[in-house]
C-alpha cells in the first residue's frame, strides 16, 4: 500500500475522532464529574467497540444497514431511545457538597460507564456507523489487498481514536476545577444532558 492511503487513513480517523459527537460529549462529562483515570475505562471502550464496528463492517453487515430500510429504522430508534436515557442519566447525575451526607452518599455509588457498556454502544452510535461505513468504504482496497487494506484501517484507528477522544476527558477535568459549587455541577450537567440529547439529530438525519 502506499503511503499516501496510510497518511490519508489517519487524517480520517483523527478529524472523526476528535470532533464533537456523543462518545466525545460523554467523555467531557465523565472527565469532569469523575476524573480522568475513572474515565479510562471508559475510553478503552469507545476504542474497542470502534475496533469491532469496523471489523464487522469489513465483514460486510454494514451493507445490511445500507440496502435494508427496516434495519436503518431499527438502528434510528435504538439509537434515539438510547441517547435520550444517556442524556437523562448525565442531566440527573447526583451532585451534593461534602456537608449533605445523604446526596454524598448517593454521588459516591454513581459510577462512570463500564468498558463493556461504551464498547456496546458504538453499535448504536451514528457517527461511529458513519465513521466505519466511510472508511470502510474509502480506504479499502480491492481483491488480494481487501483485508491487508482493512486490517492497516483498523490498526490506524487503535494508534488514533484513544489519543483523540482522552483530549475530551482531560478537558473535562480542567473544567472540573470550575465547578465550585453544587449548582454550577448541577448546571453543568443539565447542559451536557442537553447537548448529549441534541446528538439525536445526528441519527435523524442519518
Amino acid at each position: 500500500m502506499e503511503l499516501q492511503l496510510i497518511l490519508a487513513m489517519f487524517s480520517f480517523a483523527l478529524v472523526t475522532s476528535v470532533t464533537p459527537g456523543p462518545n466525545n460529549l460523554m467523555l467531557l462529562a465523565s472527565g469532569a464529574n469523575f476524573g480522568f483515570k475513572r474515565t479510562i475505562p471508559h475510553m478503552l471502550g469507545i476504542g474497542c467497540g470502534m475496533i469491532l464496528l469496523l471489523f464487522v463492517t469489513l465483514l460486510g453487515l454494514g451493507e445490511v444497514f445500507v440496502r435494508l430500510p427496516v434495519a436503518q429504522l431499527t438502528l434510528k430508534v435504538v439509537g434515539v431511545l438510547y441517547l435520550l436515557w444517556l442524556a437523562w442519566k448525565i442531566a440527573s447525575a447526583p451532585v451534593a457538597e461534602t456537608r449533605d451526607h445523604a446526596q454524598s452518599a448517593a454521588v459516591s455509588t454513581a459510577q462512570p460507564m463500564r468498558w463493556w457498556q461504551a464498547a456496546a454502544f458504538q453499535f448504536v452510535n451514528p457517527k461511529a456507523w458513519m465513521m466505519a461505513l466511510g472508511a470502510v468504504s474509502s480506504f479499502t482496497l480491492n481483491g488480494e489487498q481487501y483485508w491487508l487494506s482493512g486490517l492497516a484501517l483498523m490498526s490506524v484507528f487503535f494508534l488514533v481514536n484513544l489519543p483523540s477522544i482522552s483530549l475530551w476527558a482531560g478537558f473535562g477535568v480542567v473544567i472540573q476545577q470550575f465547578l465550585s459549587s453544587t449548582r454550577r455541577k448541577r448546571q453543568f450537567n443539565i447542559i451536557m444532558g442537553l447537548l448529549t440529547a441534541a446528538t439525536v439529530w445526528m441519527i435523524v438525519g442519518v
